[in-house]
């Protein structure tokens, strides 16, 4: 097997639903022990997510692979206890509670630092833990929608529109795992660990990539622009005769590839259409006049002039599309686990792929508790009578 590149990093896993259990998951198929403890009996909350197959939950299975589940019961001093033995045996503890509930468990970063100063402290919040909105509650939804997104987002001249997958715990959960991975760097060269405080509302605040500088340097607050891009022309889909295709046009000489294409090389001469920003200012006048030649032909025939011409572009795919693609299947973005209860499940893949450390899916997200043994045994040197006593006493 090749060496992955998280391989000996110990992760402790106190996370829930989406955004920690991403950002954990993203370290767990680049080779990391990702060690999830749970609450006795419920568990994550996800675990409680349609759909379900043979009564576990597909959401829960999809964002928890390649970890071991051990549950404890953190309010009962000998679970602490434990969690901290295992801290002192750690690299990395994530969590995303809301700010203070570690510290009164008594197991927040400056407890914790104290049995390993090597440790990476990651806490993935909904506003971080800082500022006058520290301690406020926050999903997904709530987020996108203080954070901007929504505002951009939608039909244009139609309402905010939350976008479909749920941006705010995801680009959390990728901050989250970026900050650790620096921190790591950091403490390889030190030997110091440090806390890592990553906020959904910031990660927000931080993608809204043109939209912040469109307003700083129009003063105009930008709305929903439907699906076409606001600074680049042409770059949205456009009708065919049975369906739509995305065409990105992102310079001028892919526009001029494009004119070339339709037969419409007078366009290239056009004041109206000559660069980028008059293109964009004469959007309303454009956009007809392609429409008028994309409706002649098919998708699928555009897509293949498209691709000749060396224009981007792209169907419209829906899910199931998605999952046929020959390009998603030859980059195994698509791959297939067997669940101890659940059977055969298909989920995505590992993105990010690597040359000499490649990630993989080695093995299914974890029933509850079901390495709550194994762990104790093997991380804390328990013996099984030792282990009998803590399940009697209700510690796990």
């Amino acid at each position: 097997m090749m060496k992955q590149a998280l391989e000996g990093i110990k992760v402790l896993d106190l996370t829930r639903v989406l955004a920690g259990p991403y950002a954990t998951m993203v370290m767990a198929d680049m080779g990391a022990d990702v060690i999830k403890i749970e609450a006795p009996e419920v568990g994550d909350d996800s675990r409680a997510f349609g759909p379900y197959i043979a009564n576990e939950s597909a959401y829960f299975m999809s964002l928890n692979r390649n970890k071991r589940s051990i549950t404890l019961n953190l309010k009962k001093p000998k679970a602490k206890e434990l969690f901290l033995e295992m801290v002192k045996k750690a690299d990395v503890v994530v969590e995303n509670y809301r700010p203070g509930t570690m510290e009164k468990l008594g197991l927040g970063y400056e407890e914790l630092k104290k049995v390993n100063p090597g440790i990476i402290y990651a806490a993935s919040s909904g506003f971080g833990h800082s500022g006058p909105y520290s301690k406020r509650a926050a999903y997904d939804a709530v987020v996108q929608a203080m954070g901007g997104i929504m505002s951009i987002t939608g039909a244009k001249g139609g309402k905010p529109t939350r976008v479909g997958p749920s941006v705010g715990d995801i680009t959390a959960g990728l901050f989250t795992a970026i900050g650790v991975l620096a921190a790591l760097n950091y403490r390889n060269n030190t030997g110091r660990g440090q806390k890592v405080d990553v906020a959904m509302l910031d990660c927000q605040v931080a993608i809204l990539e043109n939209a912040i500088a469109r307003y700083v340097v129009t003063g105009e607050v930008p709305k929903p622009a439907g699906n076409r891009h606001t600074s680049i022309t042409p770059f949205e889909p456009f009708e065919t005769s049975d369906g739509e295709i995305m065409i990105a046009a992102g310079n001028d000489a892919l526009f001029v590839k494009l004119c070339e294409l339709l037969g419409t090389e007078e366009w290239i001469q056009d004041e109206r259409f000559k660069s980028n920003p008059q293109r964009t200012k004469h959007v309303e006048e454009l956009t007809p006049l392609i429409t008028e030649i994309t409706k002649t032909k098919t998708t699928k025939e555009w897509q293949e002039l498209l691709d000749k011409a060396g224009v981007p572009n792209g169907p419209i795919n829906t899910i199931d599309k998605v999952l046929e693609d020959p390009q998603v299947l030859a980059r195994e973005m698509i791959v297939e686990v067997e669940h101890p209860v659940a059977g055969h499940l298909k989920m995505a893949g590992v993105p990010i792929k690597m040359s000499e450390t490649q990630g993989s899916v080695r093995k299914p997200a974890p029933v509850l508790g079901q390495h709550t043994e194994e762990i104790l045994e093997d991380l804390l040197g328990l013996g099984k009578e030792e282990i009998e006593e803590l399940k009697k006493a209700q510690i796990f």
